[in-house]
């Protein structure tokens, strides 16, 4: 009877150990739907047309310094930045060691501060000193 008993606890472990196996698939699937779901939830967001800051867009006049360079009508600041870049592409203004470095020509010197080379991240801080 002894021997009856422990191949019925055997029989029940295994199937035990189906069941719960069964259910980890099952757990799995959901959890994969889960991603899947927000996954598209995320590439609709992405898919929305964002609005630009209205700050960024608001229209400043360029001082005189900076007027030699992107010109005296006023512009966002996007776009003065937009034509910086294009002047400095132009002239090949960019160190060509050290990308990051932008070298001040004569139009440039004054709005650098009369630095012959700054970064591009400090030009940018700088050009804004010049925007009304």
């Amino acid at each position: 009877m002894a021997a009856k008993k422990s191949a019925k606890k055997g029989a029940a472990k295994k199937g035990g150990a189906k069941k719960s196996s069964a259910k980890k698939g099952a757990a799995k699937k959901g959890g994969a739907k889960k991603a899947a779901k927000s996954g598209a939830k995320k590439s609709a967001k992405k898919a929305a047309k964002r609005t630009p800051n209205a700050a960024f867009m608001k229209a400043m006049t360029p001082s005189a310094q900076l007027s030699m360079v992107v010109g005296s009508a006023p512009l966002p600041r996007t776009e003065v930045t937009k034509k910086l870049w294009g002047y400095i592409k132009r002239k090949g203004l960019q160190d060509a060691k050290n990308r990051r470095q932008i070298n001040a020509d004569e139009n440039l010197k004054p709005i650098f501060g009369g630095k012959s080379s700054v970064s591009m991240f400090e030009m940018t801080k700088l050009v804004n000193k010049h925007l009304k």
